[in-house]
């Protein structure tokens, strides 16, 4: 069992809580996309966790959620799967796909078994309560954390993915998400105008132009590589067009817009 490293920090420590505080952000009566892929923000709840329930209030629930998320601990391998033990947090378990993992790991050369990078990392941790909130613990997961900032392998990951789905015959079932924060610590004003460059590329379903923004405008964005990662296996998936959900700044909560971070909430069908 992979306990919770971040509940009652970055989201309240009891079911209780969670579903006080989630209550008022998601939205049930939404219309449902049968989305291919999502970029969620997975910042601290009271920042970040309106748009991350608006995107999830309007995808159409699925089988198994692959969560891709950055590695902000430093430990583990550069793709790191942990295809074994289920995930606890103050709503339940959730148990992992064991059966895609392992046709993921058999089949990928850069994907690895590892639960080193995700035992004190959030990135994935953020989402589950998110999704249980909806769907209680009826869907599944596989949990990646990405440290590779190499933009080739982050696209040969996406295909290894989108492979493994398609042989497993679970092209409808599974949601890929790439959990991500956008800019990080600058002024509101230059974080959203640095946004606006990634977020304007992963509308176009471009990974290529992401990595490039990214790189020369020296954009802050944490889970590029998880994005990057997404947007390729879900285009072999078919998808054919994102739309921007949401986005806000953490200004917008704490009132102090002279060191923001960014959260976009995008979904891809």
């Amino acid at each position: 069992m992979r306990q919770p490293a971040v509940a009652g920090q970055f989201y309240p420590g009891t079911a209780q809580g969670l579903e006080k505080q989630l209550s008022g952000w998601m939205d049930k009566s939404a219309q449902k996309e049968d989305a291919k892929g999502a970029l969620m923000p997975h910042a601290g709840y009271i920042y970040s966790g309106q748009v991350a329930a608006a995107v999830i209030s309007k995808i159409a629930p699925k089988k198994t959620y692959i969560i891709l998320g950055p590695n902000h601990t430093g430990m583990g391998t550069a793709f790191s799967l942990m295809g074994k033990d289920n995930w606890q947090t103050p709503l339940g378990q959730v148990a992992v796909d064991k059966k895609l993992s392992e046709a993921i790991l058999t089949d990928s050369k850069f994907i690895k078994e590892d639960s080193l990078a995700h035992l004190d990392e959030h990135s994935i941790e953020v989402q589950l309560p998110l999704l249980q909130y909806l769907y209680q613990n009826d869907f599944k997961i596989v949990p990646i954390i990405v440290a590779s900032a190499d933009a080739k392998a982050l696209k040969a990951v996406g295909r290894e993915l989108a492979l493994a789905i398609r042989q497993e015959k679970m092209d409808d079932e599974i949601l890929i998400i790439a959990s991500s924060d956008m800019t990080h610590y600058e002024s509101k004003a230059d974080a959203e105008a640095k946004d606006k460059e990634a977020i304007e590329a992963i509308l176009k379903l471009d990974e290529d132009l992401l990595f490039q923004r990214v790189k020369e405008k020296d954009i802050s964005m944490c889970g590029y590589g998880p994005a990057i990662i997404m947007l390729s296996a879900v285009k072999l998936l078919g998808a054919q067009e994102a739309m921007l959900v949401k986005y806000q700044t953490s200004g917008d909560v704490s009132g102090d817009y002279s060191a923001v971070v960014g959260y976009a909430g995008i979904i891809i069908n």
